[in-house]
């Protein structure tokens, strides 16, 4: 389990030209095998008139998958994977769609191509960094909330949530290996008058 990853932040598309060739790039954050395949679904439908449509996609999982679709092995969907690999992506799928310019590009004309447009797309779709993450929820009374907010601040835990209601309950995102300091500190500070309740632990947007 890895305690922090990157995926992109947004839908991207990108479009260059190389030799009359069009190559449109369009990049989604994924998390599944299907929601992957249902967005490379899309986009061969949109563009069912290019000559190919050449995919990689990698899940935090550590399934990974590529096609070429037709264009001479390892230089279509294969250069795209090796790109989300070395640039450190996770949890993304990205399709690169071309439209045959009549110039033939070759084994590395392909390769350069082919990458350079994938690249594109995720300087679009900006990065995003998510952290395996302890969420808890903290009761206690409401003379309590602005020491309990100090806390989660100076330990370097967030404060997703407040809810106020006879008595105030916040919900909190902390690195799971600060979350022991955390309540230790919380408690020790505030003793018995409040109530922590650890929700599980889950990748968080940071």
């Amino acid at each position: 389990m890895v305690n922090q990853y990157m995926s992109v932040k947004s839908i991207a598309t990108a479009e260059i030209t190389e030799k009359k060739s069009k190559f449109i790039s369009n990049i989604m954050r994924v998390e599944t095998v299907d929601s992957a395949n249902d967005f490379i679904a899309r986009i061969k439908k949109k563009h069912y008139d290019a000559r190919h449509n050449v995919y990689a996609y990698i899940l935090s999982d550590g399934t990974k998958k590529y096609s070429d679709d037709g264009e001479p092995s390892k230089t279509g969907g294969f250069p795209v994977l090796e790109l989300l690999e070395k640039e450190g992506y996770t949890d993304v799928v990205c399709v690169v769609t071309r439209y045959f310019g009549g110039i033939l590009l070759g084994t590395g004309g392909l390769i350069r191509a082919y990458t350079l447009s994938a690249k594109e797309g995720l300087e679009k779709a900006g990065k995003l960094y998510k952290k395996y993450c302890d969420v808890l929820k903290i009761t206690a009374d409401y003379t309590f909330l602005s020491k309990i907010e100090h806390i989660i601040k100076s330990e370097g835990a967030t404060l997703k949530d407040t809810e106020y209601t006879d008595k105030v309950t916040v919900t909190v995102v902390s690195d799971v290996e600060k979350t022991e300091h955390l309540v230790e500190t919380l408690t020790t500070e505030l003793g018995i008058g409040l109530n922590i309740e650890n929700l599980g632990k889950n990748y968080v947007e940071i």
